[in-house]
């Protein structure tokens, strides 16, 4: 009896954790693990008016990101934002449109990184104290939103963009937009 009083505690805890894995791995209609369901699909970008990371460039707005488009969210103290970034800058060689939001970072950093790692962003978005990004929900960098021609967010990718998620999943979207655009 003592014994089994010493592993219960043990075994409540595999079960909740069971179930606690059950339930994350459990796929909803439309919603894969791999993805957090946003509640601005199919709703307009968020209104905002903020800096540009460059000094000097014009302050930007929702109406300044013309779609088809990526939003990408990144930031300079962001590991994962390093790995997509060579990615981000090949789909911007090949003609996909993405504007960045450097999320609760400094300017001067993300200027640094630009000038390092190239800029593949025809827009960058200062969102220094992160009010664009609550707005957005967003959960961390990176997360990138794809938005179509009328500034309507279509989809919300979290996570990196890497040669596989491009192909499996994003690119087929992108240019579904672009398709639609015409």
């Amino acid at each position: 009896m003592r014994r089994l009083l010493l592993i219960l505690p043990l075994i409540l805890f595999l079960a909740m954790a069971g179930f606690f894995l059950q339930s994350l791995m459990t796929k909803e209609e439309g919603v894969t693990e791999l993805e957090l369901p946003s509640p601005l699909l199919n709703k307009p970008f968020p209104t905002f008016d903020l800096p540009s990371v460059i000094d000097g460039e014009p302050r930007i707005t929702q109406a300044d990101l013309k779609g088809p488009a990526l939003v990408n969210i990144w930031a300079t103290w962001c590991v994962a934002c390093r790995v997509e970034h060579p990615v981000l800058n090949r789909l911007a060689a090949e003609g996909v449109v993405i504007y960045g939001v450097n999320y609760k970072d400094n300017s001067a950093d993300a200027i640094k990184w630009l000038k390092d790692f190239h800029n593949p962003y025809q827009l960058n978005i200062s969102d220094a104290d992160g009010r664009l990004g609550l707005d957005l929900g967003v959960y961390g960098a990176p997360e990138t939103y794809l938005i179509d021609a009328n500034g309507v967010i279509r989809h919300k990718f979290i996570g990196v963009i890497d040669d596989r998620a491009w192909s499996s999943d994003l690119a087929a979207r992108y240019q579904a937009l672009v398709e639609e655009a015409k």
